[in-house]
């Protein structure tokens, strides 16, 4: 007997941040508490991947994010109110502004922080998702796909 699923994966983008060996993460509160995350969130009506990883970057961390890079997609499935949510998410890597202190970060943000990969390793017990420290094994894999990997029909902007 097969257990019942979610009819369709939810699509998300997380922006995975890395300076001088340090990753940038955000504090946000969820159903299950404060849990740490990459800036990540949904994508939108109207928008391509790309663009709305940079979107949720900007709003999550009050930082210019630019993509360079497809660290990968992965599929998960969590539990959610008695219920089997499943989420595509598609990682990319790149590099961020300087934050800008007047924006106002997005609701649920508690903070922006910077940890090493040992740090985030410690962490795992408040990762939002599992996803976010299998995002930063792969990228300190090296695992990179070029942008145009992820293609957007013009049909998506009508």
């Amino acid at each position: 007997m097969q257990a019942h699923l979610s009819a369709r994966p939810r699509v998300t983008v997380a922006a995975i941040i890395e300076q001088a060996g340090r990753f940038l993460l955000v504090e946000e509160h969820t159903q299950d508490g404060l849990r740490l995350n990459q800036p990540a969130g949904h994508l939108e009506i109207g928008e391509s991947p790309q663009q709305a990883v940079i979107r949720e970057a900007l709003e999550e961390t009050g930082r210019a994010f630019t993509p360079s890079g497809l660290v990968g997609v992965y599929l998960s499935r969590t539990r959610r109110d008695s219920q089997d949510v499943s989420y595509l998410r598609l990682a990319f890597c790149g590099e961020v502004s300087e934050a800008d202190v007047e924006r106002k970060l997005d609701e649920g943000i508690v903070r922006t922080l910077w940890m090493d990969a040992d740090a985030i390793r410690a962490s795992a017990h408040r990762h939002r998702s599992p996803l976010v420290l299998r995002c930063v094994e792969d990228y300190l894999s090296g695992q990179r796909y070029p942008l145009h990997l992820v293609a957007t029909d013009p049909g998506v902007y009508a």
